[in-house]
């Protein structure tokens, strides 16, 4: 608003709109176990903390969670890592750990060095939100919430214009999805700049980490981010304008979307027979680690149907498993109403 405020107002402010956020959107019901992706960076540890900060304001009667994923990113996710684990002691809360090497058998270090630096955040985006969601299911979570602000939805409409992707424009705007049809997913900064949520995160003396990923200078998102800022700086208001036009913006009906199945391999949501995360570990097992992201001699690499003999690669556990668990745990939870809920072990398989 260009308002000038001192620094109280400008928490109760912030916190305030995440709170609207989170209520005209009816993101929770009361008693949800929900799990906050952290990374350690600004936008994560800032959300933690307001999510506890609102939680106990406005007695939401959420059951919070830290859920964090170990890409395998050498000097950069183990130092961020350390972040989460002092934010959790900090905010007494509990962490759950699961990383790309225990799901897939994979770090993202084996895959940029067999792969290269170009395409490989295609690898970890595709990794990292199944890897969200088979740690909620480890943990029978009803929601997750990410840090994603209102910078990144901008730029990712930007994104999948520029890309002609109308599948994902249509669902990129949205505060609220379903992730493998089990769990919810949802952003409550998606109106929160970037620039309040480093203010806050800077005021508040939040103890983050600020270094950037060691492979992001070559991610495609980068261009976006910059163009974005060139935008801002003519027409301030340029984020926010590119927000509600994406959720304006409205899809014909002879245009035929995509429908949503289950992975014939591993049971996740997907709009093909096989889900992305499958065919690109398959890629990297069979040494064609661009299969799935690139074209080769201008046909589309075959995918079969059923998995190839596997040597590095893990084999993914199957979602519908992963469900059952989660189901058992909640019958435990119930019988046990005396017990914190988070004293509960996970089965040997999830643990």
């Amino acid at each position: 608003t260009g308002q000038r405020i001192c620094k109280e107002c400008f928490f109760y402010v912030f916190e305030t709109e995440v709170h609207h956020t989170i209520v005209d959107n009816r993101l929770f019901n009361r008693g949800a176990r929900i799990g906050i992706g952290a990374s350690g960076g600004k936008d994560s540890t800032v959300l933690a903390y307001v999510m506890k900060t609102l939680n106990q304001r406005y007695d939401y009667g959420l059951e919070l969670f830290l859920l964090s994923v170990d890409e395998g990113i050498s000097g950069y996710r183990d130092d961020s890592l350390e972040t989460v684990k002092r934010n959790q002691k900090q905010y007494e809360l509990p962490l759950k750990i699961v990383s790309y090497e225990q799901l897939y058998g994979w770090s993202m270090d084996s895959i940029v060095e067999a792969v290269g630096r170009k395409n490989n955040c295609t690898f970890c985006g595709v990794f990292r939100r199944q890897a969200l969601d088979r740690g909620a299911l480890m943990l029978d979570l009803d929601h997750i919430v990410t840090g994603h602000n209102a910078d990144d939805v901008a730029e990712t409409i930007l994104m999948n214009v520029l890309r002609g992707d109308i599948p994902r424009l249509g669902r990129c705007t949205e505060i609220a999805t379903v992730g493998d049809g089990y769990i919810g997913r949802s952003k409550p900064f998606k109106y929160a700049y970037e620039k309040e949520i480093v203010m806050y995160a800077y005021l508040k003396r939040l103890d983050y980490f600020s270094t950037e990923c060691t492979y992001s200078p070559n991610a495609y998102r980068g261009y976006a981010r910059q163009y974005l800022k060139d935008l801002e700086s003519v027409r301030p208001s340029a984020i926010i304008d590119i927000i509600h036009a994406g959720e304006a913006m409205k899809v014909a009906e002879t245009v035929q979307l995509p429908k949503l199945t289950s992975c014939s391999r591993c049971g996740y949501i997907s709009s093909n027979a096989v889900c992305k995360a499958c065919v690109l570990l398959e890629g990297l097992e069979r040494g064609i680690p661009k299969m799935g992201i690139s074209k080769q001699s201008g046909q589309a690499v075959a995918v079969d149907a059923k998995p190839v003999c596997r040597g590095k690669t893990v084999e993914p556990v199957h979602f519908d498993q992963l469900r059952e668990q989660a189901l058992e745990i909640r019958r435990l939870r119930k019988q046990t109403t005396a017990v914190p809920s988070d004293s509960i072990a996970c089965p040997e398989l999830c643990a």
